[in-house]
């Protein structure tokens, strides 16, 4: 049975719609982590505010390890094959970075080396999701 290009590139336009949608709920809680690493005050960070972040990060986390899961269990046309692997390994270690991430997050304190890591893992997964979804795409749309 030959995999449903409609089925797929729809599935796969709507986890990268809902994943960016998940990341920008996240933003503002990151933004006040990162601006608290960066002028070292995060003793300003209440223990309070830090679970409420550890909270919407885990659920953020929990969503993209579905759509991880989605990911993996799709059929693509053969065209994007490779490109889709490699857009399966990214979005896997885009969700191992929100992992590393949270974890770097406890009720008293940042682990600034494990958040600023885990960050970099994020970026680079990051550029590596877009790179594959516009070689899809290039390649899905010269069809």
């Amino acid at each position: 049975m030959r995999p449903n290009l409609g089925f797929y590139v729809q599935t796969i336009n709507d986890i990268v719609t809902d994943t960016e949608k998940i990341g920008e709920e996240m933003n503002p809680s990151y933004e006040k982590i990162r601006t608290a690493l960066d002028e070292k005050k995060t003793d300003s960070l209440s223990q309070e505010e830090l679970a409420d972040i550890r909270v919407l990060f885990e659920e953020g986390t929990d969503k993209y390890r579905e759509m991880s899961k989605k990911i993996s269990t799709l059929r693509p046309p053969a065209m994007v094959m490779g490109i889709h692997k490699k857009f399966e390994r990214s979005y896997l270690n885009y969700v191992a970075g929100c992992e590393e991430m949270l974890q770097s997050i406890r009720s008293e304190e940042i682990d600034k080396a494990a958040f600023d890591a885990a960050e970099e893992k994020q970026d680079i997964s990051t550029d590596e999701i877009a790179f594959s979804i516009q070689r899809m795409t290039n390649l899905l749309l010269k069809k």
